[in-house]
């Protein structure tokens, strides 16, 4: 579904290469975890398979796409199959935690018919069925972060991209959100999350990817957070 080829970004002559020979295979329905420490490339390499950034050499592909090849409407429509989670949640927040999801099928040109009938479902997922009409800072970090992945996949994105999803969360809820992440991948979605943490790992018991100064240097199929 998902694959890297040989993927090289260096951003100056003078400066280090960020991703080096970059090359791996993500099946549909996997669940994969990229690790390694600050700066060895893992958001730089998300930020190619959603191509904010462009390779110094090598491709991205999603299915048979490569995705630095497509035109700005192309690339709109290829984003659409992707939903994305970072640490810092970023809500509306003078819009209820309905609003902030249904802004996001607005977006994506869907029906209030299909906003009304979507909306409840995904906030079921997430434990939030009883707050759709607070605002964000009515919340806590976790249940911010349950919005944020709701309103990343209620228009069912084919992959879920989750980039330090917990890095602002305590442990109960860190935990909450990797329940809800594998049970996202358990209803068919694709999902890539980058992480320091090393208990979310050894407890996820999924492929792992580990960087250093950009490049894989382990892929274990059901990995630990080994560095």
């Amino acid at each position: 579904m998902i694959h890297f080829d040989n993927v090289t970004k260096k951003y100056s002559d003078e400066e280090a290469v960020v991703l080096d020979g970059i090359t791996f295979v993500v099946e549909p329905n996997e669940f994969v975890s990229i690790v390694g420490h600050s700066g060895a490339g893992k958001t730089t390499l998300l930020k190619m398979l959603l191509a904010q950034e462009k390779p110094t050499g090598g491709s991205v592909f999603l299915e048979s796409v490569d995705v630095h090849s497509l035109k700005k409407h192309e690339l709109n429509q290829l984003r659409r199959r992707m939903g994305t989670v970072f640490q810092d949640f970023k809500l509306l927040p003078d819009k209820t935690v309905f609003e902030n999801i249904s802004f996001a099928m607005e977006a994506s040109g869907k029906t209030d018919e299909e906003i009304e009938s979507d909306v409840p479902y995904v906030l079921e997922l997430v434990g939030l069925d009883q707050k759709g009409w607070r605002f964000p800072s009515q919340l806590s970090g976790g249940e911010k972060q349950r919005v944020a992945i709701a309103r990343a996949i209620v228009n069912q994105p084919d992959v879920l991209i989750a980039d330090e999803p917990t890095g602002n969360l305590d442990p109960l809820h860190t935990y909450d959100i990797v329940q809800i992440l594998k049970k996202i991948n358990d209803l068919g979605t694709t999902v890539l999350l980058t992480t320091h943490n090393k208990g979310v790992i050894d407890s996820l018991e999924r492929r792992v990817l580990t960087m250093e100064n950009g490049k894989i240097i382990r892929d274990d199929k059901e990995g630990k957070y080994i560095l």
